[in-house]
Parts: C-alpha cells; sequence; structure tokens
C-alpha cells in the first residue's frame, strides 16, 4: 500500500476557518462599540452634574435657579467631550430641568439618547433610567 502524507488544509477547510473568525472579529467589535457608548454616557453624567453644581451656586447668591446656561460658571451648550447638546428649562425660581441630548457617534446610544435632570424645590430626578446614569 502505497501512503502519501497529505500536507496543509482544504480550501474548505480555509473557508471555515475565515468565517468563523469574521465571526469573532464581529461579535468583539459590537461589545467594543457598546462598551464605548455606554462609556460615553460619562461626558453627560458630568455635564449634567456640574449644570447642577451651578445651579445650587446661582439659588445660594440669587435666591432662585438660572433660566439660561450662559449665567451659570463652568457650564456650556455642549458636554465636556461633545457627545451631548445640553438644554436648560426653569420652570419658575425653584425648579428646572436640564437635558443631555446625544450627537454624533453617541447618537446611535438609543437606550440612553437623551438624559434628564429634574430638580424641584432642592430635589432632584434623574432620567431616564438609573442605567443612563451608571448607577
Amino acid at each position: 500500500m502505497n501512503a502519501v502524507a497529505r500536507r496543509g488544509f482544504t480550501l474548505l477547510e480555509l473557508l471555515v476557518a475565515m468565517a468563523l473568525a469574521a465571526l469573532l472579529v464581529t461579535l468583539g467589535l459590537r461589545g467594543q462599540q457598546g462598551q464605548s457608548l455606554r462609556t460615553g454616557r460619562l461626558d453627560a453624567v458630568e455635564a449634567l452634574s456640574r449644570l447642577q453644581q451651578a445651579q445650587e451656586q446661582h439659588r445660594s447668591a440669587h435666591g432662585l435657579y438660572a433660566s439660561d446656561l450662559a449665567a451659570l460658571l463652568g457650564t456650556a451648550a455642549t458636554s465636556p467631550q461633545g457627545r451631548y447638546a445640553i438644554a436648560l428649562d426653569r420652570f419658575g425660581g425653584e425648579a428646572y430641568r436640564a437635558t443631555a441630548m446625544a450627537q454624533g457617534a453617541q447618537a446611535r446610544d438609543t437606550a440612553c439618547a437623551t438624559l434628564t435632570l429634574e430638580v424641584r424645590q432642592g430635589f432632584a430626578q434623574t432620567g431616564p433610567d438609573a442605567v443612563c446614569w451608571l448607577r
């Protein structure tokens, strides 16, 4: 019996190996992108936390919450990394709502595209969910 040594891989084996590698890369990238979006939420949390602190300082000095971001030191219309646009609405002098709306690539974070901070008489409520605030 004449035995021929088989060396190498068949084309089918190579295609299967490449398909598996592509699948693993795709799954890894999706996980990494999801983590990047969750980390991006910190940008909104930081911006809204700064705004809340500035509002309390303004209230201490003037007796009312500010109705305009320009009146608040350390705040801006965008978050520090630029992932969110910041808006402020005041309801009388004792309440306000600050909103961080995702923009650019962060807008793919559909579960937490908009984070809110509502303060009424010094009591804060965050939205839409504690998960968005990484709590």
